[in-house]
């Protein structure tokens, strides 16, 4: 066990990776957070959090994360910028690959490497991307009281979040490339029996429209070939999510169909003294939340670990 540089590497620097980072430290845990580049994750990409405990008024994602990583480093956590590559996690001491051709080896890990939007990769959705373009309908709805707003996508999720904007929005337009969704029928139901529901299928969006003050509308192409423009305030982007998962051993860690990482409610994964928290974790509810609560438990089963391990 002598061999390994340190107790604990964490790897990913969002709100699960900060939040374990600061739990180790804390512990005296011999730990370093790697991080390829600023720390934060897609919280950097959320203008405002409405609804992280603690801020009544809500609060900037980059101030939020700035205050996690302030919060880490006043009890000593020690981070590196750099990218993993690879990762040797089967044995007791454990080795992970840098991008520089350098090595870190340690005993237990938590994997914190979270996961991105699929985008619709089309003009105007990098652009307004935080200013009307969101991935998060959990998260943004509330901002867009009485408005109209788009959500793209035909599956449970965007089917799922759909509904969900009903509670804030006037409108809901389900712009959908399809002339028939794909999420399950009993979702379909509720959302065709929603007035405020309308469906634009067969039909995809080819521009992301706005101003000064952000988005506008929509410019969209019918699979007749006719086009129109959409006026809308918000642009709910759901068409799937991308694990952060190049760097990972995805068989041995029994990694799902779309490359999440599944785990015990300890975030323990099929591989002993390797965790998995926040987004990169198989699961249905993706919030800063709850990245933050699961990279505690991963912290605490990993001090288990290490302490019944020598």
């Amino acid at each position: 066990m002598s061999a390994a540089a340190y107790d604990l590497v964490i790897v990913g620097g969002g709100p699960a990776g900060l939040t374990a980072g600061l739990y180790a430290a804390r512990a005296m845990l011999r730990a370093v957070l790697i991080e390829k580049g600023a720390v934060g994750g897609q919280v950097l990409l959320t203008d405002w959090v409405d609804n992280y405990p603690g801020f009544p008024e809500g609060i900037s994602g980059f101030e939020l994360i700035d205050k996690m990583a302030a919060q880490a480093a006043r009890f000593g956590l020690a981070t590196r910028l750099g990218a993993v590559t690879a990762m040797e996690l089967g044995g007791p001491v454990k080795r992970l690959v840098l991008e520089d051709g350098g090595d870190i080896t340690c005993r237990a890990v938590i994997i914190a490497t979270g996961a991105r939007p699929r985008q619709l990769g089309v003009p105007g959705e990098e652009e307004f991307t935080g200013r009307g373009v969101s991935y998060c309908a959990t998260c943004d709805g509330p901002f867009y009281r009485g408005q109209e707003v788009a959500v793209v996508g035909g599956g449970n999720t965007a089917v799922e979040e759909a509904i969900f904007l009903t509670r804030f929005a006037a409108k809901v337009h389900v712009i959908h490339r399809r002339n028939e969704l794909r999420a399950t029928r009993i979702l379909q139901e509720e959302a065709f029996a929603n007035p405020k529901i309308a469906f634009v299928l067969d039909s995809r969006v080819q521009r992301v429209r706005g101003g000064a003050q952000g988005v506008e509308g929509v410019d969209i192409r019918h699979n007749d070939g006719t086009e129109r423009f959409l006026p809308v305030t918000g642009v709910f982007m759901l068409i799937g999510t991308r694990p952060n998962n190049d760097m990972l051993p995805l068989a041995e860690l029994g990694a799902d169909a779309q490359g999440f990482i599944p785990t015990d409610g300890e975030m323990r994964t099929r591989l002993a003294g390797v965790m998995a928290a926040g987004d990169i974790r198989s699961k249905a509810v993706r919030q800063v939340v709850t990245a933050a609560g699961e990279g505690a438990v991963a912290v605490l089963a990993a001090e288990e670990y290490l302490h019944h391990s020598g």
